[in-house]
Order: C-alpha cells, then structure tokens, then sequence
C-alpha cells in the first residue's frame, strides 16, 4: 500500500510541476502578445471600404447583363 501511494504521490508531483511549468509559458506568451500595439477598428473606413465594393458590383452586374 505505501508503494502504490509512492507511486500516485510521484505521479502528482509530475503532473503539477508540469502544469506550472505550460501556466509559466503562457504567461511569457501573454506578455509577448500584450506589448504589441492594437488596432482600432475604424468603423467609418470599412463602411466606405463595403460601400464601394458594392457599388463596384452592381456596376459589374449592369455591365454584363446587356451579353
């Protein structure tokens, strides 16, 4: 019986110093990610972006009907 809480003891022991070690990576990894620079998302702009994208389609579709 002591083996086999040996055993388990050790069993644990590897799981946590492995779980510590992934919760050590991704807080390096978090803080890589962080000291990026964000962008805002320019609501007008995309607006603008869509807008001309259909107005392009529409015109596509009016030139080719004609054929």
């Amino acid at each position: 019986m002591a083996e086999a809480n040996k055993k388990i003891a050790a069993a644990l022991a590897a799981v946590n110093a492995y779980l510590q070690e992934e919760a050590i990576q991704q807080q390096g990894a978090c803080a890589a990610t962080s000291q990026a620079p964000q962008q805002e998302l320019n609501l007008w702009g995309l607006s603008g972006r869509q807008d001309m994208m259909n107005m392009r389609q529409l015109i596509q579709m009016k030139a080719f009907s004609r054929f």
